[in-house]
Order: C-alpha cells, then structure tokens, then sequence
C-alpha cells in the first residue's frame, strides 16, 4: 500500500466532564489542535469523516453534518462512519482510503463520544448490550462484561490464563496512564488491589474493566504535495485490514479465541510488506485485562501470550511494549474517539514526540488493533516511523 501521512492530530482529555461542555465542543477543540499540529487551515480540508458509536450517547442524530457547521466545514464531503468499539479505527481507514483514491488529499478524521456525562451507567451498560445481537442477548438482559467474561473464560480454560495474569494487565496500563496527560484513570495499584476489587462478572473485577469516558480525538491524513513541509515528515501508515466474526459467542469453534484478529492483522501486514515479527509497539484493544492478552494472541504477536506476559515482554523494557498510552482501561474509552486517539498514540511514538510513557527502545513500526462486539468486527492498521 502507498503510504499515508498521519499530517497531524490532537485529543482531548478523556474523562467524566462536568463542566457544561458537550460532545461539539469536545470536537471542536480537538480538530483546531489538529489543523495546527498539521499546520493547515480549515479550507485546506476536504473530507470530514465522524465516528460516534451511538445517537443515544450524543443525542444527535447526523453528527456528522452537525459537526462540519460547528468546524466551519462548507461544500466539503462528509460522512459518518460506525463499527461499534472499531468506530473510530474504521474511520482512520475509511479516510485513508479517500486520500489513496485521489479522492481527497487531506482527510480530517474526528472522533467522538459521550459516554460518562449525561446518562447512568446502567443505562449505558444496557445500550451496549444491544450493541451484541439485541434478539438473542441484549433485550434479555445481558451485557457486555457478562459476554467478554464467558469468553475470558474459554480463553483461560485452554490457555492456563489465571486472574493474576488479568490483574497484571490491569495494572501495567493505568502504571502507563500516570504518565498520559489525557488520562482518565492514571493509577498506580497492585494486583492484590484488583482481585480485591468488586466482582462484575466473573472472572472480572471492577479494577479489570475499562471506564466510561467522555471525549474526542482527530487526525489528519494526506499525501504528498498537498501537506505543508513539516506535515510530510511524520508517520505513515502503510496498511489497514479488517475482518468480522460470527456475532454470537455460542456459534464461534473457540469462543475464547479472537479469530478475526489474525485475518485483519493478516491484511494490513500484507499491505505493509511486513510480518508480525516485525512490529515494535502496539496500541490493543483492552476494554477488559484479559480481552488485552487475547488480542495479542488473536493477532499472532506472541506465540505464547501468557508465558510472554508473566516474563514483562509487553512492558516498556519489553521487546513489545503495548498500550504504552495506557490502553482503554487507563487512557479511557470514549468509543467513537478510542481508535483515533489509538492511532494518535502509535504515530507520535514513532515520531518521538509522544506525551507520555515511551518505550526503551526507538520504535520504527507500529500496530493499532481495534474491535467492536466481542472482537466481532475488527480492524487492524500498521505505521512506520518518518
């Protein structure tokens, strides 16, 4: 695949605002941040592309064409893109794939989502159990941490995954958030901590899962002439792939298995002419601990997840250093935003000016892995340093 620059990008906090802003707002002072990362003007512009997961979060119907009025976006493309917890990744690939087209040189790609501040968490809990096969699982009554618990389960009973080895994850990505900025739950606790917490869902503790957070993140992509000089020396990305599974769990050969992962990462690395030994950094989906370690084995980054996890191979000192940002469980998990701010991460790593916790060695290419449902739909994209 032609490369694709990552021009420019910014997020916002991702946190429980309660300050009288809104999810525009949030938008706004992100994609302003973008343009002058990318040093580029809104009429330099020529698609906008929005990810929201849900008009039940924003209580907006079209988003899209809301968000291009506040951003002074006129006689542009817009468009709308949703994959569940993929929203925002989709989008990255969705934009990328405009600039390869011809369609578009510059493509501002906006993330958003209000997941904390307007409604109760049970209320949120119950939308997302409609976002799994509202028939068979959400209208009776099941959510999203009983369906990822069930799978942890499967995925422990064949791999000899105990709760410490989710404990650990835990604790590693909010230790990573203390040094993030735009963190929403920065934290330094111990695995003791975690299997103290209260059960959600076994073998789930509150400390295993990520928060609900409000906030937005954007990035810019473009090619070539049609950046400004500082914007074209920055990270490409040179592969995107994505894949899906069977909805319900019931019907997977392995339902602790992420199978769909191994496909999308198959297809972006073939973009990228790379193999999976070749990565050096990684930003995973980890809306659970133990859904961080199956990501890792979904995408065929380890050939043994659970021996390389309890001998630190994933830290920063590792030779595989994940969710550095802090991942969902530190960083926060504003949906439609996650996947932007995922790329953001692995990008500003690669160009070394990264904000928060850096690994010990200069990453040269990076994997970004996201998912909606219980890794139902999946995407996967990969970025090379400048």
């Amino acid at each position: 695949m032609d490369p694709v620059v990552v021009a420019g990008g910014a997020m916002t906090p991702f946190n429980r605002r309660k300050d009288g802003s809104s999810w525009r707002d949030w938008a706004r002072n992100a994609f302003v941040a973008a343009l002058a990362d990318a040093d580029l003007e809104r009429q330099d512009i020529d698609v906008l592309i929005v990810a929201s997961e849900s008009d039940f979060f924003t209580l907006q119907l079209n988003p899209a064409s809301v968000l291009a009025d506040d951003l002074a976006l006129f006689g542009k493309q817009v468009m709308r893109v949703e994959g569940g917890g993929a929203s925002g990744h989709l989008a990255v690939q969705a934009a990328t794939m405009q600039v390869l087209s011809g369609q578009a040189d510059r493509v501002a790609v906006v993330g958003v989502e209000a997941l904390a501040s307007h409604l109760p968490g049970a209320t949120v809990s119950k939308l997302y159990g409609l976002s799994f096969d509202a028939w068979t699982d959400g209208m009776i009554g099941i959510d999203s941490t009983a369906l990822y618990a069930l799978s942890a389960m499967a995925f422990q009973a064949r791999t000899g995954a105990d709760e410490n080895d989710f404990a650990a994850v835990a604790v590693r990505n909010r230790d990573n958030a203390r040094l993030n900025e735009f963190a929403h739950l920065p934290l330094a606790s111990s695995v003791d901590e975690v299997l103290s917490s209260p059960i959600i869902a076994a073998p789930y503790h509150r400390l295993d899962c990520s928060p609900l957070s409000d906030g937005a993140a954007c990035i810019i992509l473009g090619r070539g002439s049609g950046l400004p000089d500082a914007a074209r020396d920055r990270a490409r990305l040179v592969g995107i792939g994505a894949a899906n599974d069977r909805v319900r769990l019931g019907e997977r050969s392995d339902p602790g298995h992420f199978g769909s992962k191994r496909i999308a990462a198959g297809r972006a690395l073939a973009g990228a002419g790379w193999a999976h030994t070749d990565i050096d950094i990684a930003e995973v989906y980890d809306s659970y601990s133990g859904a961080q370690l199956q990501a890792i084995e979904g995408l065929g980054l380890s050939a043994d997840v659970i021996a390389d996890e309890r001998a630190g191979r994933f830290d920063a000192q590792g030779d595989l250093p994940i969710n550095l940002s802090g991942g969902l469980l530190g960083q926060g998990a504003p949906v439609g935003a996650t996947g932007v701010a995922q790329v953001l991460a692995i990008a500003r790593q690669l160009e070394g000016r990264y904000w928060g916790r850096r690994p010990s060695r200069t990453p040269l290419r990076g994997l970004v892995d996201t998912h909606g449902g219980i890794a139902t739909l999946c995407a996967v994209s990969i970025l090379e340093a400048p």
